[in-house]
């Protein structure tokens, strides 16, 4: 890290140190508490998966989790089995010719998403903090570095996603991310909470086959 790195990264204050901690208690109850009210949700989307197309009900992927740490992701599998490895989406050619027909539906409506639950659960990822990146995605790893970003654990939403998503370019989405790490607490959170589900429901900021693509 840099010396303007070092000048740019938030340094984490106690009060947000134990905020974490009652942040990781919270998402707990809130996580255990969704697999049992989601639980036929989740269980109908396995059997159109598995209805759909061969191969998995989930998909695991690398991801870049807390300290630059890596992990694996958990998702319902949108995709079919022959679509190339540890690529993002928006990175394919022709990256709707690999979705699958209820692979469309879950992304659409980010249904593909509620495998993080079990993330949140294991203690990778918290309900609301930056998205993790690819292990790959290095131009966002090393922006994300500098404002120290990966002090904690990333997130199911965040405040990038709430603000453009998939639109974003990289240098936009990092800042963004570096403001969640600035002001982090419970108020924050519930916000971005509230924003996702509206956003969720309006289908906002989602771009198959590209990225960084900011309506002007």
């Amino acid at each position: 890290m840099n010396e303007q790195s070092l000048v740019e990264a938030h340094v984490l204050s106690r009060k947000q140190k134990n905020y974490l901690i009652v942040k990781r208690i919270l998402d707990l109850f809130m996580s255990v508490s969704a697999v049992i009210v989601l639980s036929p949700l989740l269980f109908g989307i396995a059997i159109a998966i598995k209805r759909d197309s061969k191969g998995p009900v989930f998909f695991k992927q690398k991801r870049v989790g807390k300290d630059k740490k890596l992990f694996e992701i958990y998702k319902f599998r949108t995709m079919r089995t022959d679509t190339p490895k540890n690529m993002p989406t928006h990175m394919l050619a022709e990256p709707d010719q690999y979705i699958t027909k209820i692979g469309s539906l879950l992304r659409k409506t980010s249904l593909d998403e509620l495998p993080q639950i079990f993330n949140i659960i294991k203690n990778d990822m918290y309900i609301v903090a930056p998205r993790p990146a690819l292990w790959n995605q290095y131009d966002l790893i090393e922006k994300r570095d500098e404002y120290g970003v990966h002090q904690i654990a990333p997130g199911l939403t965040g405040w990038a996603q709430i603000n453009g998503r998939d639109e974003l370019e990289i240098p936009v989405k990092a800042k963004l991310d570096k403001y969640y790490i600035e002001h982090m607490g419970l108020q924050m959170d519930c916000y971005c909470i509230l924003k996702t589900i509206i956003s969720v429901l309006k289908h906002e900021g989602v771009i198959e086959g590209g990225t960084g693509k900011m309506k002007k």
